[in-house]
């Protein structure tokens, strides 16, 4: 398959990039970091067609426009509020990329559901009694952003509850390594320092990316990728 050499590319690419991050050469950030996504991006537009396709590219555009745009960050503030926003819409629409994939008839447990669901809004609850006090004039987009990703991820907890199986814990896991990833951001930006932040940031996010592409296309094909 045309789509698995970018995956692996993907894959090869991504390791060599966290081993140099790991090593302290984060000046070399500018220069690999934006080839990454690109690459998933090709893999899934050279996947079989499925109806969530599109929505599912645009989700990685976004997420790509938004790791250029965090290169800048540390220029002026206004370039984090860009990428916050790029990663805003790319999280809205991996809500929606998740939505409309609940065509299973397997029926979910409501009990273990609303656990899930509980411990989410915990989790959304505990972040932003943490960061709110350091958050100064960023309080209303950083709520509403915590607000979309853990909506993200109780989309995609509902979906390890009715669909198929590996895709759903491939896609509920990918959700759960990008809030890990927007967490530790965030505690390192606005709490307190984190060491080798960026290595881990950068870890949960590429692990992040590449498991919600490999369960989404595992859904919407008969076939194992």
């Amino acid at each position: 398959m045309k789509n698995a050499v970018f995956f692996i590319t993907y894959i090869a690419f991504s390791i060599i990039y966290l081993l140099l991050l790991f090593l302290g050469y984060d000046s070399l950030d500018c220069y690999l970091k934006p080839a990454l996504i690109p690459l998933l991006i090709l893999g899934v537009y050279f996947s079989k067609k499925f109806q969530t396709k599109k929505i599912l590219l645009t989700a990685l555009i976004f997420s790509w426009i938004g790791d250029v745009i965090l290169l800048f960050a540390e220029i002026a503030e206004i370039y984090f509020i860009l990428g916050l926003v790029s990663f805003l819409i790319s999280h809205i629409f991996y809500c929606i990329l998740f939505n409309r994939q609940f065509k299973e008839k397997n029926k979910r447990n409501t009990i273990i559901f609303l656990i899930g669901s509980i411990l989410i809004a915990v989790y959304l609850i505990g972040m932003l009694s943490v960061l709110l006090p350091s958050l100064g004039d960023l309080k209303i987009p950083v709520i509403v952003y915590a607000s979309v990703i853990s909506t993200m991820l109780l989309f995609a907890y509902n979906g390890l509850l009715i669909w198929k199986k590996p895709a759903n814990q491939y896609v509920f896991l990918g959700a759960l390594f990008f809030v890990v990833s927007d967490s530790v951001l965030a505690i390192n930006k606005f709490h307190f320092p984190i060491q080798k932040s960026s290595f881990i940031i950068m870890l949960t996010y590429l692990v992040a990316q590449y498991l919600i592409v490999k369960g989404i296309l595992k859904l919407n094909s008969k076939k194992e990728i």
